[in-house]
């Protein structure tokens, strides 16, 4: 986790692609070399990618997974989730595999995938993250524990003009805290799809909620817990970086960190007992 600034590998993925008109063929036909070194029609991992209008992030994504240095026989798979700009030309120019579903939500994009996936391991990701270059190595290393059926990693924000990385630094230790907290008991409530994997054949008995509600990731992985350890990465140099957007729905970073912290407060006593047990499909919480 870096303290005063982003680090410098992410910038190696900054397109600047605000007009998918001006992206080089060069960058596709850089990054598909890669693609095309670590697909496989066996693949072992199959990484599922939920997209809804993301043609100004994607590339990044693809290319910061294409980056990643690892011996694992894979497969990419993106979910086109009804998007209404231009990210279905950034999918085709890329050598992964595509589908487009229609019904609106995280969840039926990222089943969508699931049931077209041929990998035993089902690492998810979203499209507007970069990946550092160990993350689907490790990911699955830990999935290959006796008795691990999932895994979730964490994740930090790329600072911008409107919010330093030193108060995101912040906000992110204290998240890291709660997360801790809460694993012992709730570990679904940490598992978020942005870094997540598990157990296809698992998952696909339970499958993912099919309506756009948020909490698709935890559901699942609230779901998964009756077949065996949910694990959590805490290594550093695993950290998946994002943008800034869920926290400026608050307007600053104080903002958030306040309302998240009185939700955690209020709710604080639940992390000692066990979630009781009920239906993840139907539930609102």
């Amino acid at each position: 986790m870096s303290t005063f600034r982003n680090p410098d590998w992410i910038t190696e993925f900054d397109y600047q692609c605000t007009n998918i008109d001006n992206i080089p063929g060069e960058i596709y036909q850089a990054i598909n070399k890669k693609l095309d070194i670590l697909s496989s029609e066996t693949p072992e991992v199959s990484i599922i990618i939920a997209a809804w209008n993301e043609e100004a992030k994607l590339l990044a994504t693809i290319s910061s997974l294409a980056h990643n240095k690892t011996k694992v026989p894979l497969e990419i798979i993106v979910v086109n989730n009804n998007s209404t700009d231009r990210t279905q030309e950034v999918i085709n120019n890329l050598h992964v595999k595509t589908f487009f579903q229609p019904i609106q939500g995280c969840g039926p994009a990222r089943q969508l995938g699931l049931e077209n996936a041929r990998g035993k391991y089902i690492l998810t990701a979203d499209a507007d993250c970069i990946y550092p270059e160990k993350w689907i190595d490790k990911m699955v290393f830990e999935l290959k524990k006796p008795g691990v059926v999932c895994v979730y990693g964490r994740y930090s924000f790329i600072a911008n003009q409107k919010t330093s990385r030193t108060k995101l630094f912040i906000y992110e230790k204290i998240k890291d805290v709660m997360a801790n907290i809460r694993h012992y008991k709730r570990p679904h409530m940490n598992c978020v799809g942005l870094s997540m994997g598990f157990i296809a054949e698992h998952a696909r008995k339970l499958g993912f909620v099919m309506r756009d509600i948020r909490g698709e990731d935890g559901r699942m992985c609230f779901d998964l817990m009756k077949y065996g350890k949910i694990s959590q990465i805490k290594n550093k140099e695993l950290r998946v970086w994002t943008g800034t957007r869920t926290l400026d729905k608050d307007g600053t970073i104080f903002k958030a960190l306040k309302v998240r912290v009185l939700k955690e407060l209020k709710r604080a006593t639940d992390y000692i007992k066990l979630h009781p047990q009920h239906d993840t499909k139907t539930s609102q919480n």
